[in-house]
């Protein structure tokens, strides 16, 4: 047999490769192994693979060079294969079109509104007017090249965007700056109604500390009108007024086609009758009455919000016609009519204002064309009119969609609007707003660096592909001389490495042969799946080239595993013939005194236990000299381990017994001839050997009797105790402190530990190790003092300890070592109350111990990381508005006053008084044994849940500022509508840590949220008993206001769900 054998099998599957190349084994023995079974053994004569013959690599054929990569770089190339960077001109923006904004997660919402407020040419003007607060910039002195520019303020965040939008040579630009200003998390989308309302809040009380008018009052004049709820009493005429402002109007759109018929509902009049009569104050008794919304002032910009979304977070998606042949129109008094036109509809497609995708559809204020703004693109309309329908159609919750209304010539018809946005008609010409100076500085910056990125990436390409055509001619002709022919010098190299050379998206490293070596430091003949054999040119070549080593030439093939292996494997061979004559040989009886004692479980698996001994010593060549896929260490550990449990499963040593010598369990041994036993001892010669007159071990025989007699006496004493403390193993007739016994003024103390390890002894003498002692000093401290109170042991100590009756005691004491005795003694006066006892413990309890206790639990309860805590939301008795005038927000000041008149008296230091309050016990290791409880705190045990109430994780250093943030997104309720309060204690210090404010593990903290007031005369009285300033706090989030003006650093997620 020679290299023909394995040529016939060239193109067979990996296993019948390996199988060839050692089938010479079987004649040939480890002493006459030869050059031609050397090469045999590591697959030399080996028929390389053509092209097209084989789907991928033949891992088992050192020879086949094919699917290893190298069709990617046989034949034609296009260049833009070479390099994976996009042309760095389709970033750059397009000759008049507009710049987008990038969407950083979940932002699409605030980059509508951003595109919306930038072609608002009055507030961008007002923006550019606003001073730097750099004093660098007001001063003249330009900007400094060595430092960045950052804003720092709401206002200068929305100049530099708006610069950038007007004047940036990129397609679109990034708001990172502005979002993270405002603290919005990028991963969750808002509602984008509540971020506009929250954020013209904001943007005003910032420009109303400006000094020119024109800025300071440009929200207010742009997007800020007025109206009243007026209230006419039916029988004396008395009309009342409850005057808001608005920044938006919200319109019913449910049984609504038209918008003209939205507004007419919103303005409509309604009869106050029967029992929803009205409390004339002229009268003094309630009257009929209408009330209606009256119209004062109207801004510039007049925002529509049609509410598409219902309670419970249902879809509402009617398709609604909007009619742009002409502009709304509004009538009121006493200004007379406006006139209104379109100038952007903001989209939203989604199931909830807190999931889907938001687009917006404006008005090029200068030109009058139409774009369609989504993110980083943004689409021009063809002519100048509005097109709708292409963001519609979304897939809805139901499969049957509702049929699309027709619509006339200049109507649309939308599913998916959900804001309109409208500007007053004047004759004026529109604004041309130019980018002052230092910001038309910084966009030139940016600008430049723009241009040297493009610059840098189109380099890149450029290099890239350079490159690529000098390797891809290297490759071709590398390749075509890669394999080795027959009787040349060849070299076996790294398939991993050959891969990697061929994959452009990694440059090859220096050659590292180190992993594929044997113990002799020659190439291991297991490794040759994982190796390619090649001629010695190209490998010269790739040495040259790259480097590394070593080299694996045709003196690298080892001899010495080549006939280790040839060994093992005839062992294996023989084996198989010695197994079936063993089996043969265990079928006869051995009589007289000529058979061996045999371990069963090792005649199961002697076969098993030999093959493995002749795989470790196999293993043991491969690994011996530590460079085996340079991991020697942990393979030598886990060639430790393994021996260790085989070590544990040597031959017959299942019947030697502890001392040495034969077990003596019959059971687990049996008789077999001297034969077999001759036959086993060929491959263990080191197992023990018992002939069958061998004498069992007389040491294990003695510890057999002591064993049954010990098991005898555990029994009876099991049973002795039991019946001497019958009720104290069935846990019946049990003392108890809460209602001390009548017939006794003594009871005795116990560990709770010692009673339930006494009682598994009871259960089950003959597993269970006897209980000899009574350990009492685990309840003392260590000057022997009493641990626990009297109070304590009846509430959260009880389960500690266990209530000893007198007799029983006695009885223990008899039974049990006592370390310390612990008592109770009642003392009463005669015919005193029984409420008046005294009680007494002996040894008494050490006052010092216990508060250091007391006090390490408190420190411990203040020290948590990510603990449950549940957060319960309770309702005012007090009627929720729905049905009465659309979105009055009242304002939050009268809760806080309540909260102020709610504080304890004398209240100095809020955090201090909080931190003694709400405390909850935890359990705490005390430096004897035991875990000891503090008094008076409940016990934490399993919360049970219930309706209304959220479980949220939190951190003792985590503020309460913060918890309002996750309880805001848990219940919808912003920060400063929340009133939260632990046992009756406010918490209001948005500053303190949980810790300090008595918050721990499994604590139930209520959520009492700030509600409109629904009674329309009690807003009545408040506007009268507050004259002008009431007006303040009513309107589109006047409570902002109310609450203390929120600033930009402070702000953190203010996109609400109400």
């Amino acid at each position: 047999p020679g290299p023909r054998v394995e040529r016939a099998a060239a193109m067979a599957p990996r296993l019948q490769l390996e199988k060839a190349a050692w089938r010479w084994t079987e004649t040939v023995p480890p002493e006459a192994v030869a050059q031609e079974h050397i090469e045999a053994a590591y697959r030399v004569g080996l028929e390389p693979c053509q092209r097209g013959a084989c789907r991928r690599n033949c891992r088992g054929n050192p020879n086949c060079l094919v699917g290893i990569g190298e069709h990617v770089w046989l034949g034609e190339i296009d260049e833009n294969s070479f390099h994976n960077i996009d042309d760095p001109n389709c970033e750059r923006r397009k000759k008049n079109a507009f710049v987008g904004l990038t969407n950083l997660g979940a932002t699409c919402y605030v980059n509508t509104f951003l595109q919306m407020w930038f072609l608002n040419l009055e507030l961008r003007q007002a923006l550019y007017l606003c001073p730097s607060a750099h004093r660098e910039y007001a001063a003249g002195e330009g900007i400094p090249k060595d430092k960045d520019y950052e804003p720092q303020t709401i206002c200068e965040h929305l100049q530099y965007l708006f610069a950038l939008l007007q004047n940036s040579k990129r397609r679109y630009i990034d708001p990172s700056g502005f979002v993270k200003a405002l603290g919005l998390d990028t991963g969750q989308q808002q509602d984008a109604q509540e971020f506009s309302k929250l954020f013209m809040s904001l943007l005003e009380d910032t420009l109303s500390k400006q000094k020119n008018p024109d800025v300071r009052n440009i929200v207010q004049k742009q997007f800020c009108g007025e109206y009243a709820y007026v209230t006419v009493c039916n029988q004396c005429g008395r009309e009342s007024k409850l005057v808001s402002k608005f920044y938006e109007l919200e319109l019913n759109i449910q049984g609504h086609k038209q918008l003209t018929d939205c507004i007419t509902e919103f303005l409509k009049e309604e009869k106050l009758e029967g029992d929803n009569r009205y409390f004339c104050e002229t009268c003094q008794s309630k009257q009929n009455a209408t009330r209606k919304i009256r119209l004062l002032s109207l801004p510039c910009t007049l925002n529509l919000q049609l509410m598409r979304f219902v309670s419970l977070g249902i879809h509402f998606l009617p398709s609604f016609c909007l009619d742009l042949r002409r502009p709304i129109t509004i009538a009121f008094l006493p200004d007379g009519v406006y006139v209104y036109e379109l100038s952007a509809v903001l989209i939203h497609r989604g199931v909830s204002a807190y999931s889907g995708h938001y687009i917006a559809h404006v008005k090029d204020p200068q030109t009058g064309e139409w774009y369609k703004f989504n993110d980083e693109d943004i689409e021009k309309m063809e002519g100048k009119k509005l097109q709708l329908g292409i963001e519609e159609d979304l897939a809805e919750p139901s499969k049957a969609q509702t049929r699309k209304p027709k619509c006339g010539k200049g109507t649309h018809c939308s599913r998916n609007a959900y804001m309109l946005v409208y500007r007053l008609q004047t004759r004026e010409k529109s604004l041309t707003v130019e980018v002052p100076a230092f910001l038309q500085e910084l966009v030139e910056r940016d600008n430049c660096k723009f241009e040297e990125w493009c610059n840098e990436m189109a380099e890149m390409r450029k290099q890239s592909v350079a490159r690529g055509k000098i390797k891809h001619e290297e490759v071709k002709e590398l390749y075509k001389r890669l394999p080795a022919e027959a009787g040349s010098p060849y070299d076996f190299i790294s398939l991993e490495w050959l891969q990697k050379w061929l994959d452009e998206s990694t440059p090859p490293k220096p050659i590292d042969n180190t992993a594929c070596l044997c113990s002799h430091g020659k190439l291991h003949p297991d490794k040759i799946p994982i190796m390619k054999r090649i001629s010695e040119y190209v490998a010269d070549f790739f040495y040259r080239r790259y480097g590394g080593g070593p080299r694996l030439n045709v003196k690298a093939l080892c001899k010495d595993c080549v006939v280790e292996r040839c060994r093992i494997l005839r062992l294996k061979n023989q084996l198989n013939e010695d197994y079936k004559t063993v089996t043969n040989l265990l079928k006869i009886t051995v009589k007289g005194n000529d058979g061996f004692w045999v371990g069963k479980a090792s005649l199961r698996s002697w076969r098993q236990l030999a093959l493995e001994q002749l795989n470790e010593q196999d293993e043991d060549a491969e690994h011996s000299n530590g460079k085996m896929n340079g991991n020697a260490q942990n393979k030598d550990e886990s060639n430790e381990e393994k021996r260790e449990e085989e070590e544990e499963l040597n031959f017959n040593e299942d019947i030697v017994c502890p001392h040495g010598d034969l077990c003596i369990s019959e059971n687990d041994r049996r008789v077999v001839s001297k034969e077999a036993w001759e036959k086993l001892k060929q491959y263990f010669p080191k197992a023990p050997e018992f002939p069958n007159n061998k004498e069992c071990c007389s040491q294990c025989k003695i510890l057999e009797r002591e064993g049954e007699e010990n098991e005898a006496l555990h029994k009876m004493m099991a049973s002795e105790q039991k019946t001497s403390l019958q009720n104290l193993f069935h846990d019946k007739c049990r003392p108890c402190l809460g209602s001390w016994p009548q017939e006794t003024d003594e009871l005795y103390i116990v560990s709770q530990f010692f009673v339930e390890e006494w009682r598994k002894f009871v259960r089950r003498p003959t597993r269970c190790s006897p209980v000899s002692s009574v350990g009492n000093s685990a309840l003392l401290c260590p000057h022997g003092g009493l641990m626990f109170t009297y109070a304590s042991m009846t509430k959260e100590d009880s389960k500690l300890i266990a209530l000893i009756w007198p007799s029983e005691w006695e009885r223990i004491q008899k039974l049990f070592v006592v370390d310390h005795v612990i008592k109770i003694t009642r003392t009463q006066a005669a015919g005193a109350d029984p409420e008046s006892a005294l009680y007494v413990s002996e040894p008494q309890l050490c006052p010092e111990c216990r508060e250091g206790l007391l006090c390490q639990q408190q420190r411990d309860l203040r020290e948590y990381a990510q603990a449950t805590i549940y957060i319960h939301k309770v309702v005012d008795n007090k009627k929720v508005m729905k049905d009465a005038a659309p979105e009055l927000n009242v304002s939050s000041s009268e809760a806080e006053e309540e909260r102020e008149e709610n504080k304890p008296e004398g209240e100095q230091d809020p955090d201090f008084n909080q931190a003694n309050g709400g405390a909850k016990r935890q359990k705490v290791s005390h430096q004897n044994y035991v875990t000891y409880q503090k008094q008076g705190i409940r016990r934490s045990t399993r919360h049970r849940k219930v309706r209304g109430e959220k479980a949220l994780l939190v951190s003792a250093n985590q503020t309460l500022k913060e918890l309002k943030i996750q309880i805001m997104h848990a219940f919808s309720v912003a920060p400063f509508d929340q009133n939260l309060s632990i046992e009756g204690k406010i918490l209001s210090d948005d500053t303190a840590t949980l810790g300090s404010l008595g918050v721990i593990p499994e604590s139930v903290i209520l959520l009492k949220a700030d509600e409109p007031i629904a009674d329309y005369a009690a807003m009545d009285d408040v506007m009268q008993g507050e004259g002008g300033n009431a007006g303040k706090v009513f309107g589109v989030r006047g409570r902002l206001l109310a609450l203390g003006v929120l600033v930009a650093k402070d702000w953190v997620g203010f996109g609400l769900e109400r």
